[in-house]
Formats: C-alpha cells, structure tokens, sequence
C-alpha cells in the first residue's frame, strides 16, 4: 500500500441492532437484501455497496480508491485499526467518517451471523476505470472471460498483487469482483489492483495488440506451447477463462499465442486461479530472473 495516511474517524457506539445508521451493514448473507448487490431480484435495485471484512482488508480499503463512508466494529478492531500505518485515528470531529462501536452479539444480530473478524468497512462504489488508462503503463495484464466464481476471482487479485500484474480486465460472463466473497478471498487486493471492462468482448482485445501486448490464451491443449516459451515479450496479457469450458474459442482466436502449463499423472487443467498464479509467476521467473 502506498498511502500511509490514517483515516480520521469519529466512535458513535451503537447499542440497538435495529439502529437505522447500521443498515448499510445489515443483512450480508441475505440473497435478495445485501447491502453488495447492485441488483436485487425483481428488477430492484440495490445499494451496491463494497464491504471489507477484517483489519487487514479495512487497512487495504482506506488505502484504495474505494473511499469508506462508514465501519462497524468492535472496540479491540478498532484499537487494532488505530495502531496501524495507514489506519485510523479517532478525531472528535463530527465529521470524521463514522466508527460504529459495539459489541460482538450487536454486530451478529446486525450482520446475520458472527463475525470473527470483528470489523467491517464500507464503501460506495466509485466509476469504473478506462480499460485503455490503466494497461497504459502495464507491463503484466490478466484479462478474464467467463471467470463467474467470485472465490476464484478473489483468488486471481490476491495472486495479481503478489505476482506483479499490473491490471485486470474483464471480458464476457464475468462475475462482480467487488461482491463481498471477491473481496475477502482477494484480502482486499480486488480494491488496489486496478482493473477495468472489456464491453466489445472480444473485439476490445484489439486495444491490447495496439498498446504492444503479446496475448496469450491460457489452454490445456497439447498442441499449445510450454507457458515458458511465451512469457518474455516486454508487454504480455494472460486471459484465462472459466473453470470447465475455459476460453472460448472466439477469444483464443482473437489472441496471440496458446499456451499451456505442462501437467503430468493424467491431469488435464489445474484451477483457474492456480493456473492464473503459475502464469504470473513464470513471467517473474522468465522476465526477472
């Protein structure tokens, strides 16, 4: 993280789970009321809201774009949030962004469940990033077809952050990366790793030829070559599809390499996340010695 700045916060402790100032916490295993859900069934629309669960990814939240307008919490997650870098500090200024105190069977009556983690943090979602800003001084991208399992997606960011990728995009049938499962399995990367749509799938993947990426399917076909012999170009875009199907074949078409990941004992394909993470690591491994 690269802001070390605390957030200034102001404690207002709540007493009463049906306190109208939590709502934006309420509900969170609710399938038809999260506060996370742009959309709501019906055609209603909801808040969209993006939740951090934990210290660690509240430390991560502050530090993004991703600007918290409220926590809930108890007071050690608070204490622990304060002695941070790049945490909170508690101001007497009413207008500091508020700290919801209270206790741990308050915040599950709120939540719906006990929270082990003991800290929640929550955020409005900002515009979407132009796809063509953030490969602008990439030199790694993962682009993302069909990924629509949010713990997989949450896994690709985390590995994303600790495997040099510079951005992500997101082609067809991809699942929401700001969801709350996304989030947490990402331990708040999904907020830090930049990350944009791709709506002309896969016509957009012309803008990454155009910047100088070499793209490259990710495939167990036998016929691909080794990940090894394709990571090196100074500029590389990894796509990689949906566990099962994989990519489609439009978009391997539209690309400018098949690679695959050589697998012995009879296995065809690993995990897409697994896979995305022995990607990236090839390309450090090749690219940085």
């Amino acid at each position: 993280m690269t802001n070390p700045s605390p957030l200034a916060v102001a404690v207002v402790d709540i007493t009463d789970p049906d306190d109208p100032r939590v709502d934006d916490f309420r509900d969170l295993n609710s399938v038809d009321r999260r506060p996370d859900l742009p959309a709501l069934p019906g055609g209603r629309v909801g808040k969209g809201l993006v939740i951090a669960e934990g210290v660690l990814v509240a430390q991560r939240m502050i530090a993004s774009r991703f600007a918290p307008h409220a926590f809930l919490g108890v007071d050690k997650r608070l204490g622990e949030l304060s002695r941070l870098d790049g945490g909170l500090v508690v101001s007497d200024d009413p207008a500091a962004v508020p700290f919801y105190r209270t206790t741990a069977d308050v915040m599950a009556d709120v939540v719906g469940f006990h929270l082990n983690r003991g800290v929640l943090g929550v955020a409005r979602r900002p515009a979407g990033l132009d796809p063509a800003a953030i490969i602008a001084d990439a030199r790694t991208v993962a682009v993302l077809e069909g990924v629509n399992d949010h713990e997989n997606i949450g896994s690709i960011f985390r590995n994303a952050a600790g495997l040099g990728v510079d951005a992500v995009l997101f082609g067809a049938g991809t699942a929401d990366p700001l969801y709350r499962r996304s989030v947490r399995v990402s331990m708040g990367h999904v907020l830090l790793v930049p990350f944009a749509a791709l709506p002309d799938w896969p016509a957009e993947l012309k803008l990454l030829s155009d910047n100088g990426f070499q793209t490259i399917s990710l495939t167990p076909d036998p016929a691909a070559v080794p990940l090894a012999q394709a990571v090196a170009a100074q500029r590389v875009a990894f796509l990689v599809g949906a566990e099962g199907p994989g990519l489609s074949e439009t978009a391997m078409r539209a690309s400018d390499i098949r690679a695959r990941i050589p697998m012995s004992r009879g296995t065809d394909s690993l995990n897409v996340a697994t896979a995305a993470a022995i990607s990236f690591y090839e390309r450090v491994r090749v690219t940085q010695g």
